[in-house]
């Protein structure tokens, strides 16, 4: 009898290892074709792509609402033509004249580039309003005029929307504060200047410092209010009041108002020699503050009919390094505290001192008293 032949050789699973309802995936892969798989990995591979696309996508939308944000900041450089930038805006806290200091300037950007971009404004014309950088900008024009290279044809900037004037002059005074060479006289001129330009509305000087300089000291934001009062008082007489040392400014402004008839010597004097260097200035100005201090009457025990006082008041105060014994007399102060003055910086032992004295009442507040 012969053996019967097996017609199919099928692997069939076992039972167990087939879950009811689905058929199991190996089975599926060995019954899908070759194109058939390569469809499945092809649709497989499609939506990968598109998956990458959105996230592409959905990042550079990001990105460029960030753009925008930080463009509209000024918080993006970019490249203005010099003819496009104006300078109308703003009332500039610099003496018009030749600035000695741009030659150095312009030998840096020759040599490195502008390190630092000017500030702008949009115009509603499609111009730039100048807010900060008047030395860059100047620079840049005078590279441009001397060599004509189109590199200075343009001039790094971020620009702002505009913004209310007095924001804009807050930005160009907040800037010039660091600067080491800007004077009280500068400062005064702008907050006189800032004062009479009717579309501030703002009433006087006092109120112009307040509002320009609220980032300066108390004691800075006085000198300030002397010098713009000095300036007033010899407008159109001085011809170097940059180089005026903020102690004569200040003293000279408390002269004026302590002695009638001053003001009219001082400019006489100064009218006498128009030709005068900025330390010849200085030089008269200096010598009418030693001339009054020389005239006034020196008190002495025999004019009182009495004695030379002794202290009368005694007192200590607690400072960082420790204890400060005072002792205070007419006409005297005396103080004892653990720290080397010598070795304090002058400019900080001066701003210190005169804040010390700024603070005091005035001889007559303490007569009418």
């Amino acid at each position: 009898m012969s053996r019967k032949r097996r017609m199919f050789d099928i692997d069939i699973p076992a039972m167990d290892d087939i879950p009811v309802g689905k058929v199991p995936d190996k089975v599926l892969e060995k019954r899908r074709g070759p194109m058939a798989a390569a469809i499945s990995e092809n649709a497989d591979a499609l939506r990968d792509q598109q998956s990458t696309e959105q996230t592409i996508r959905a990042e550079n939308d990001r990105l460029a609402h960030e753009l925008v944000r930080l463009r509209n900041e000024g918080l993006v450089t970019e490249h203005v033509v010099l003819a496009d930038v104006l300078s109308e805006k703003l009332t500039r806290d610099r003496k018009p004249g030749p600035d000695p200091e741009l030659d150095e300037l312009k030998a840096s950007i020759r040599e490195i580039g502008l390190s630092n971009p000017i500030r702008l404004e949009r115009r509603a014309d499609g111009r730039f309003e100048l807010i900060q950088g008047m030395r860059r900008l100047s620079a840049y024009q005078a590279l441009y005029e001397e060599t004509g290279e189109e590199a200075y044809a343009r001039i790094p900037a971020g620009i702002s929307e505009a913004s209310d004037l007095d924001n804009s002059y807050r930005r160009m005074v907040d800037e010039n504060l660091i600067r080491k060479d800007i004077s009280f006289a500068e400062m005064g001129a702008l907050a006189r200047a800032y004062a009479d330009d009717p579309a501030n509305d703002c009433p006087d000087v006092d109120k112009a410092v307040s509002t320009l300089f609220k980032s300066a000291s108390y004691t800075k934001r006085s000198y300030i209010r002397s010098f713009a009062s000095l300036l007033m008082m010899l407008d159109k007489v001085l011809m170097h009041p940059n180089g005026i040392p903020r102690n004569v400014g200040v003293e000279l402004k408390r002269k004026f108002d302590a002695t009638p008839g001053l003001v009219r010597r001082v400019s006489d004097t100064l009218m006498s020699e128009p030709d005068r260097d900025g330390a010849r200035e200085v030089e008269i100005l200096r010598s009418f503050l030693n001339e009054q201090e020389s005239r006034a009457p020196k008190k002495t025990a025999s004019d009182s009919g009495s004695k030379p006082r002794r202290a009368k008041t005694t007192f200590q105060v607690s400072g960082r390094a420790g204890i400060a014994k005072c002792s205070a007399s007419s006409g005297r102060l005396d103080l004892r505290y653990d720290l080397d003055f010598t070795r304090v910086d002058r400019n900080t032992l001066e701003e210190a001192i005169a804040a010390f004295i700024d603070a005091l009442p005035e001889e007559d507040d303490l007569t009418h008293g």
